[in-house]
């Protein structure tokens, strides 16, 4: 019922006249048109390019949250030359192999997925120069927790606003 059958198509016969929504063909452009106004939204960062970011989860949890496992990201960078988006262009800058810390569960787990988007976009990251004047590769204004412990004042947990914080920063920078 709806539909009718020829030799080597299906039909369907639900509207009449051949009036409804486009065919699906033409609905996935649409789609991809609306996913690429969403990207434009995001702010870019100038994150050096070349960096890597991996999940690992580690069968321990983290201060204040005990009833789940721990989202350990390692980023990776190696040494570089600046490019034009960067403080001191063809110069080079240190590399650096950052770790942060995230509790896995529903909130944990979506956060890692914003913050996958953020590292796209070149957000998470930029060059600067350090206290001794040596350009290097540093966390922007995405705050990451890179200690498993020490609370708020050290960049580890338990910090019971930590996650919504992230969260929000995220999303100001268009990533939602």
């Amino acid at each position: 019922m709806g539909a009718t059958q020829t030799k080597d198509k299906m039909h369907c016969t639900r509207y009449l006249n051949g009036k409804g929504p486009p065919p699906l063909g033409e609905t996935m452009g649409t789609q991809g048109s609306n996913n690429h106004k969403k990207n434009n939204l995001i702010k870019q960062g100038n994150q050096p390019d070349g960096g890597q970011m991996n999940c690992n989860i580690e069968r321990r949890s983290l201060p204040g949250h005990p009833e789940c496992d721990t989202i350990q990201i390692t980023f990776h960078f190696e040494d570089g030359i600046q490019s034009n988006n960067h403080p001191h262009p063809g110069h080079g800058y240190r590399g650096i192999e950052y770790v942060a810390y995230l509790p896995e569960n529903s909130t944990g787990t979506k956060i890692v997925r914003l913050l996958e988007q953020a590292f796209q976009h070149k957000l998470l990251f930029t060059v600067a120069a350090n206290l001794s004047g040596e350009y290097c590769v540093t966390p922007a204004d995405i705050p990451l927790k890179t200690r498993e412990s020490g609370g708020p004042g050290s960049l580890g947990y338990p910090d019971p606003n930590y996650l919504k914080s992230v969260r929000k920063t995220l999303k100001l920078k268009g990533i939602k």
